[in-house]
């Protein structure tokens, strides 16, 4: 199941290009003799290289790793790289030879490149309409990732204009550019977009995309229509575009889907000073859960990632209640929530044996000191793991937490219970779990895990939280 993983991630992921642009110094595998091939061949070999080298991972038994991942598509990048120089140096390359050109540019990242070459294609005569949609469709996406969002918008609008359309093609155009007006602050654009980009991907259901990466572009376009229309700010909108996703969920039978629609309305209707109705919403989200689902797993997954938030959404939106009991506070002085006021407060639930709560580290860190001067407050609350972290006493727990903060240079103090008091209270039963507390003692965000998404919500938050006075 492992290998099926890595298979599927490989051969998914020519779609997603991230807009770093890539320099080949290695020499990667290669079965062509690049003076005697097509920059058609070229293409070929570079763009079957993930399905390939997963075809020899599954032969070979080999296990699944975000090392081996990465390190696959590095070497495809490096060998459309290799081949796009071999063929940009040929003198008599015309038509199609410029899509492929273009082609391996783009699986090498080097979007420049890319645009130079699919442009040409696309002004040439007699290329094929399909290619030349797909090539359109590739210069909307480079154009809206380097944030030249008019060029964008106007091969866009050539694209539609055409045909054949491709859901697939619709969706990576439509997301990109929603994405792209975001940091701008024009969130009426964005929201047109992104409604454009989520009707996309609920037509890839009907298509031969893995269904599971069908499912993740529909959550991630609906996010983005439910922040364009949150950021407006438009409530009415903003719920619709939540309980459309709830609808997308029944439908496709997703219980992951139908956990972050539900959650993320009771999170949005609490902060919007609707928390009676959310605490509603809570209740007979879990009666559906149970009902609407179409599979008992479906059922009980749903209702399982619900009931855990449970304690969260009762904090959500009320003052933080003070810490009742603790054995050392470390290495500075106590202070309550009720002195903290006028501060942003964030409290790390950590363990020193939880590898996320380590990886979560070098953020919080660099939240510390870009934030610190602006009010900004950590406290990491622990407890006693005794043999789980080879301390025979707690003395001896002790002096290893001293240790362990001074390893990991944690520039905020620590709090250490004798046992889950503190955890329970805040409903921190799995970890790392974050809580955010605002200027007025307020709790405003509380969440489990970590990540990049995690952490980049968690940033979002504090420099929101920090931005009211």
């Amino acid at each position: 199941m492992r290998v099926i993983v890595l298979i599927i991630a490989l051969i998914c992921s020519v779609a997603a290009q991230s807009g770093r642009t890539s320099t080949a110094t290695n020499d990667s595998p290669t079965t062509i003799k690049t003076a005697n091939s097509t920059v058609k061949e070229l293409f070929e070999e570079a763009n079957s290289y993930l399905r390939v080298k997963a075809g020899e991972f599954e032969t070979k038994k080999v296990p699944f790793s975000d090392k081996l991942y990465e390190q696959t598509k590095l070497e495809q990048r490096q060998l459309a790289a290799k081949y796009a120089t071999v063929a940009g140096l040929r003198k008599d390359l015309a038509g199609d030879d410029y899509y492929y050109l273009g082609m391996l540019d783009w699986i090498a990242e080097n979007f420049d490149g890319a645009s130079e070459s699919l442009e040409k294609f696309v002004s040439s005569d007699g290329s094929a309409i399909e290619r030349v949609q797909s090539a359109r469709a590739i210069l909307t996406v480079i154009a809206a990732k380097q944030n030249k969002l008019d060029s964008a918008e106007s091969t866009l609008k050539q694209y539609l204009e055409k045909d054949p359309k491709r859901a697939s093609e619709l969706y990576r155009m439509e997301v990109e550019l929603a994405k792209a007006y975001q940091p701008r602050g024009e969130f009426s654009k964005m929201g047109i977009h992104a409604e454009a980009a989520y009707a996309a991907a609920k037509a890839n259901l009907r298509g031969p995309a893995p269904k599971a990466r069908t499912i993740d572009e529909i959550l991630d376009a609906g996010m983005l229509v439910f922040e364009a229309y949150s950021n407006l700010p438009d409530e009415k909108r903003a719920d619709g575009a939540l309980d459309a996703l709830r609808d997308s969920a029944v439908e496709t039978g997703s219980p992951s889907l139908f956990y972050y629609s539900v959650d993320k309305k009771i999170n949005y209707m609490i902060e919007t000073g609707r928390k009676r109705e959310a605490i509603e919403l809570y209740l007979s989200s879990l009666t559906d859960a149970k009902k609407l689902m179409p599979t008992e797993s479906a059922q009980s997954d749903a209702y399982a990632r619900l009931s855990r938030r449970e304690k969260h959404y009762k904090l959500l939106g009320g003052p933080a209640p003070e810490f009742p009991e603790y054995d050392v506070w470390l290495p500075g002085k106590p202070v309550t929530f009720a002195q903290l006021r006028g501060k942003v407060v964030m409290i790390d639930f950590w363990a020193m044996w939880c590898g996320p709560c380590l990886a979560a580290f070098p953020s919080i860190k660099e939240w510390h000191q870009e934030f610190g001067k602006d009010g900004f407050e950590i406290l990491g609350a622990t407890r006693y793991y005794g043999q789980e972290v080879g301390a025979k006493t707690q003395s001896e727990e002790i002096e290893l937490l001293k240790t362990f903060r001074t390893k990991y240079a944690l520039p905020y103090d620590f709090v250490v219970a004798k046992d889950q008091i503190l955890q329970n209270l805040y409903g921190a039963t799995s970890l790392p779990t974050a809580v955010l507390i605002d200027r007025k003692g307020i709790i405003r965000y509380i969440e489990t895990g970590t990540g990049p998404t995690r952490l980049e919500e968690m940033r979002a938050m504090i420099v929101k939280l920090l931005a009211e006075k």
